[in-house]
């Protein structure tokens, strides 16, 4: 049986193989940190150390206390899967990054969407390294036949795969390398109660404070060897959502507009006629967020309105309207939601000069 079982797993690597390049890709946390230029633009401005990350204190002590125990115990087992949680653009695939750096260990990446089938997943968890941890970004997104596979490989290290069909079919347990599992969701409650249950760490990314945000920003002008000045930083702070992706987002758009329309200096001037041109209000609303609370206030008035009427209103997926736009609108007070669908409030209609 020892024999079989060896060459069943040679074989679901070999035959693997191509599954895995389509639905992963391997990082190495390690080399990423030392030779930043080789990564693309997006991927330089990304910190690699609890150091460097700004905000998110309470996560990154929880985390790193994690860490530095497993370091300390060094007795060959590994951090416990981690499952991070909260709005898109906060730093979740940034931490992952992070923790496999701090890990010393090969940072492996996948998204839920990406695993279409049982197979799938076998070939990427037969292909890990002791140590390694395993990125599934958008993780409420697996299928349910590749959740379970993934419960027995997250809390026993094994995986059971069927061979052959009909009569003929027989059940194979391998083993796997000890690996962590860090999964991202914007939806927690999309989760299945056992796959959630089997992660040992689970936190939730917060919107950050405008001057979190601020540092940020220095941050990103200064790896673009771009100088901005402090009422500039501020200016853009405030107009950045709370939200990490989009404050390099618009540092960098901004940073165009400077060199096109200045001398490269980041100043409130050009800072201001950048974000008009983007017309990105004092809010830090754009187009697509007005339009909507427009939409629903013509068409709707105090009245409240349901999620796929609002997709339909605007034109975008119900997905979409529920993960980017309304957490934030949330946030301000711009919308609320109540048992009948979501509605505009005072708040949003002074700012539309509607009230």
């Amino acid at each position: 049986m020892g024999i079989q079982r060896d060459k069943t797993a040679e074989e679901m690597q070999e035959a693997g193989a191509t599954s895995t390049k389509k639905t992963e890709r391997l990082v190495d946390a390690k080399a990423s940190a030392e030779n930043p230029s080789e990564q693309v633009d997006e991927i330089s401005l990304r910190p690699t150390t609890f150091v460097d990350y700004i905000g998110q204190e309470r996560l990154k002590n929880n985390l790193k206390l994690a860490i530095d125990a497993v370091k300390k115990r060094n007795d060959g087992t590994t951090l416990d899967h981690v499952l991070l949680y909260g709005p898109p653009g906060l730093g979740k695939t940034t931490m992952a990054n992070i923790i496999a750096h701090e890990l010393g260990a090969n940072l492996r990446v996948t998204s839920g969407p990406a695993i279409e089938r049982a197979g799938d997943l076998a070939s990427i968890l037969t292909n890990l390294q002791n140590g390694d941890v395993l990125f599934i970004d958008e993780i409420h997104r697996l299928r349910r036949t590749v959740e379970e596979i993934l419960y027995s490989a997250m809390e026993d290290y094994q995986l059971d795969i069927v061979i052959g069909k009909g009569p003929a079919a027989r059940s194979v347990r391998l083993d796997l390398p000890k690996f962590t599992v860090v999964g991202a969701t914007t939806r927690t409650g999309s989760l299945a109660g056992p796959l959630r249950d089997r992660f040992g760490l689970i936190h939730r990314l917060e919107y950050y404070k405008i001057p979190e945000i601020e540092r940020i920003i220095s941050r990103t002008a200064k790896l673009l060897g771009t100088e901005i000045a402090e009422e500039a930083t501020h200016l853009l702070a405030t107009r950045s959502r709370l939200t990490p992706r989009i404050a390099n987002r618009l540092t960098k758009r901004v940073r165009d507009f400077a060199d096109v329309n200045g001398d490269g200096m980041i100043d409130t001037k050009l800072a201001t006629g950048a974000l008009d041109l983007m017309e990105i209000d004092e809010l830090g609303l754009d187009p697509a967020d007005r339009n909507m609370l427009e939409l629903m206030l013509e068409n709707y008035g105090d009245r409240p309105v349901g999620l796929n009427t609002i997709a339909a209103l605007t034109g975008d997926e119900a997905s979409t309207i529920e993960d980017y736009y309304e957490p934030y609108l949330l946030q301000l007070g711009l919308i609320e939601r109540t048992p009948r669908g979501r509605a505009v409030t005072n708040k949003a209609k002074k700012h539309l000069e509607k009230a």
